[in-house]
């Protein structure tokens, strides 16, 4: 067990953990996407081989996209399983933006094509779908190779969507803000009104427009 801690990985003076309970199939899973004004939360599960490592594999937010981009296809390749999962717009309008995460990170696990003994989600809360144990942990993309592995997916195929439907709406500026609130998307909102990936549960501007489609 010792020799195996000593192969973690080390960047920035944090730590990436193998696992969190030892000899047990593990996934990781993380979202995408929780303050964004349009679009999808994207949520990713990943259970990555004993002894995988990658010394550019880190906490997706630390990353550049063309690092997130070149550890996609490696995470992909060589985890024992991954999945995606999603949960719309229109069902965080229903549920609200917490339990449309719980949602997507559920229908990642669910999609697996391995069932893991034990669930490691990033956060401090999470409500499960099914009776696998897991455990929370507040900033986990930064401490799990499990969680960190699935925030790059969930990062990346969350952008990929955002910038297929930047295609319909160019005047968002989703290309480059990907739904975020950045000052250009809320001036586009305010000149335009706001399009079928609009959050409406969320606060666009000080008065919600409606744009009928």
């Amino acid at each position: 067990m010792e020799q195996f801690r000593e192969s973690i990985k080390i960047m920035d003076g944090s730590i990436l953990l193998p696992y969190y309970r030892e000899g047990v199939v593990e996934a990781g899973c993380d979202e995408a996407g929780r303050g964004c004004l349009a679009g999808p939360v994207v949520a990713a599960a990943v259970i990555l081989p004993p002894g995988f490592e990658n010394e550019l594999l880190d906490d997706s937010k630390k990353l550049t996209r063309r690092e997130r981009l070149a550890l996609r296809p490696v995470i992909e390749k060589e985890a024992v399983a991954w999945a995606i999962g999603i949960a719309t717009n229109g069902e965080i309008d229903k549920i609200n933006i917490l339990n449309a995460s719980f949602l997507a990170m559920n229908r990642a696990v669910n999609n697996l094509a391995v069932t893991p003994d034990h669930l490691l989600i990033d956060g401090n809360r999470f409500r499960p779908l099914t009776n696998i144990p897991f455990t929370c942990m507040v900033k986990g993309d930064g401490r799990f190779l499990s969680i960190a592995a699935a925030s790059v997916l969930a990062k990346t195929y969350r952008d990929e969507f955002m910038e297929r439907v930047h295609c319909e709406f160019p005047l968002y500026g989703w290309n480059k803000n990907k739904g975020y609130p950045t000052k250009m998307h809320r001036e586009a909102i305010s000149r335009i009104g706001i399009s079928k990936y609009h959050r409406l549960s969320f606060r666009l501007l000080d008065e919600q427009l409606r744009l009928q489609f």
